[in-house]
């Protein structure tokens, strides 16, 4: 009897250690289900910047963008997500779907719309040598910004 007595208590002090260690990583999984929406916690963020686009012509147009960035292993719905300025010239994203651990750049002039580039369909150039960049989610909380010029860039969230 005391060896059956010794095994359910091994098996008590087993199941109870696993009980901890399972309520223990329930806020951790719940934490990362609101990864990629908004807030420091976000995988979505501003990566490179160019802004070197000089003159009118789509070309020069093109060539100025603003890359967004899923650092996260998941897609993440970028569906009402906004891309502003400082002058409010804003950019909204439409059904499109960032997968993990890529990147999109959003270029100022006209072209077709790929996985990699989408197109704000400008006529004139929007990122300045001085601006900053501000991404919101799709209830408007900014999710990072990114600023540059005369003192470098700065990024924050």
């Amino acid at each position: 009897m005391s060896a059956s007595l010794a095994t359910r208590r091994t098996l008590a002090g087993l199941l109870a250690v696993g009980a901890l260690i399972g309520a223990a990583a329930v806020p951790a999984a719940a934490d990362d289900h609101h990864r990629g929406h908004r807030g420091p916690h976000s995988s979505i963020a501003i990566g490179d910047v160019e802004n070197a686009g000089r003159g009118r012509d789509n070309r020069a147009l093109n060539s100025e963008w603003v890359e967004v960035k899923n650092t996260g292993r998941q897609s993440v719905e970028l569906r009402g997500f906004t891309l502003t300025d400082k002058q409010g010239n804003r950019y909204r994203f439409n059904g499109f779907r960032l997968e993990g651990r890529s990147s999109v750049k959003v270029h100022t002039g006209q072209g077709r719309d790929t996985r990699r580039d989408v197109y704000q369909d400008l006529r004139h150039q929007i990122w300045d040598e001085r601006d900053t960049a501000t991404l919101r989610d799709s209830r408007g909380n900014v999710i990072d910004t990114e600023s540059w010029g005369s003192r470098g860039r700065h990024h924050g969230r």
